[in-house]
């Protein structure tokens, strides 16, 4: 669903919102591993979402929550959850697990200059809240129980308001294309989807509720924190495409139920990123972690890539189009950042003469049009290398701009490039020969691991450690911090 359309005037943007702010909710990462280029693609969609909403003068409430419990193996209703399973394997309480995650997804994003949402609500926090919206279905009579677990009835609410308005699957046709797995015998129907379940005497997670000891289900989490939050009705909602079918239409039907509206005014989904043409993900063993794209240690990639290269990468493409990774497609990013990066510095080198031969007050509104048109940030970059061009031809006489042209471009060209794409300024040399010797340190460590050198690579950690540097070993590689 679009947003956006190209408008006349500058700065306008064709969003009517509900309130005085616009209220966003965006379905953050499940905390069970390290980070990866697919977590990227919707933090960046949104970071610029709200960094140009900003800027055009709105007020933001951005909400983006952290799945810490109830997303079950295969985004089903039965089976292991997730972080459970990390824990179980890892010898970890759960919430040791998801912190470690979390702290790694936040380092992750503020290399990428992702900006932290207003608020970032845990579903393990807000179980009560989930608790009481379960119970508003029950009294309309959309959700029943069923060995202590309570699962929304799907047919009642088709028959009531009509399944798959968001995602246009269609109720009967989902009927005869449903597998039948084990445990699920217990609900009335193959598409009702769980709102709470009933834990074993295995499960850690566990929560007393009015039906059993037990967990929240996946979709509920999203609906009651949006709720708390933002209220009953909100401006957007957003995520990945591969969220759009079951978790966002489970929360269409539960919101309807539990609030007698649909929750929000526009939904907003960034489509995936590929390798081969296939969907880069945890469950299917083919992701890159975003440390190893920093690092350069995996088979897959040539060498390291700069977070501002990843986010540009990424940025090439419209939000709803697909990015397929590749490393001739990372290198031929790199280097068209690099011109840009070039053309910035030549800004405050230009020569000022008394008449224009560029119209750059039209530039300026074809960014602004690039962004109202549904946030088309390839668009906008296109825009961006006209501007490299007019800059190079001024720098070369080729052509003339006045100093108040010249200042209009300047401002302009770093406000998109900078604020509003927020690629961040091209590191000094002094940040890139640190980053050389430390993964030529790392390096060295891990030729003195091979070779059960501990002693030397027990001095390397801790002469780091000494100066104020810490290094970590994880199953994804080595990472390290000041």
């Amino acid at each position: 669903m679009q947003i956006y359309n190209t408008l006349s005037k500058q700065k306008e943007l064709l969003i009517p919102i509900i309130s005085g702010r616009i209220g966003l909710y965006v379905c953050g990462p499940t905390v069970y591993g390290e980070p990866h280029l697919g977590h990227a693609r919707p933090a960046i969609t949104f970071d610029v979402l709200v960094r140009y909403l900003t800027q055009i003068g709105y007020k933001v409430r951005y909400v983006r929550n952290i799945t810490d419990v109830g997303h079950l193996e295969n985004d089903a209703d039965e089976g292991e959850d997730k972080i459970e399973k990390k824990a179980r394997i890892e010898q970890l309480e759960p919430m040791e697990v998801a912190q470690f995650y979390i702290d790694s997804y936040h380092r992750a994003m503020d290399k990428l200059n992702v900006l932290r949402p207003s608020i970032e609500p845990r579903a393990s926090g807000h179980i009560m809240e989930q608790i009481e919206m379960i119970e508003k279905i029950m009294e309309k009579g959309y959700a029943y129980t069923s060995n202590g677990s309570v699962y929304f009835d799907v047919p009642k609410y088709n028959a009531a308001y009509g399944y798959g308005k968001l995602s246009g699957r269609v109720l009967d046709e989902l009927l005869v294309n449903t597998r039948t797995l084990d445990g699920q015998e217990e609900k009335c129907n193959p598409a009702d989807f769980a709102l709470w379940k009933k834990a074993g005497e295995e499960h850690i997670m566990k929560w007393r509720s009015p039906w059993s000891i037990g967990f929240p289900g996946w979709h509920i989490e999203c609906t009651a924190m949006s709720t708390k939050y933002l209220g009953e009705y909100f401006d957007i909602h957003g995520g990945g495409m591969d969220l759009l079918f079951p978790h966002h239409e489970s929360e269409v039907c539960q919101a309807t139920v539990a609030n007698g509206k649909g929750s929000v005014k526009y939904w907003m989904h960034n489509n995936m990123i590929t390798i081969n043409g296939q969907k880069m993900g945890k469950s299917l063993g083919n992701f890159i972690t975003l440390n190893q794209f920093f690092t350069g240690e995996h088979p897959m990639l040539k060498r390291a890539y700069s977070p501002m290269t990843i986010r540009y990468f990424i940025l090439q493409a419209h939000y709803r189009g697909t990015v397929d990774f590749s490393n001739e497609a990372l290198m031929a990013a790199e280097k068209g950042l690099q011109k840009l990066y070039a053309a910035e510095k030549l800004l405050d080198k230009l020569p000022e003469k008394e008449k224009s031969e560029e119209n750059i007050t039209d530039w300026v509104q074809r960014c602004y049009d690039a962004m109202n048109d549904d946030m088309n940030t390839p668009r906008l970059i296109a825009e961006l290398f006209d501007a490299v061009r007019i800059i190079n031809s001024v720098k070369e006489n080729r052509i003339s701009l006045t100093k108040e042209d010249i200042q209009l471009m300047k401002v302009n060209f770093r406000l998109f490039f900078f604020d509003i794409l927020g690629l961040l300024p091209e590191q000094s040399n002094d940040n890139n020969i640190t980053e050389g010797l430390m993964k030529l340190i790392i390096e060295m460590r891990r030729e003195a691991k091979l070779n059960k050198n501990w002693m030397m690579a027990d001095a390397i950690r801790n002469q780091l450690a000494a100066i104020g540097i810490t290094i970590k070993d994880t199953k994804e590689g080595v990472t390290w911090e000041i």
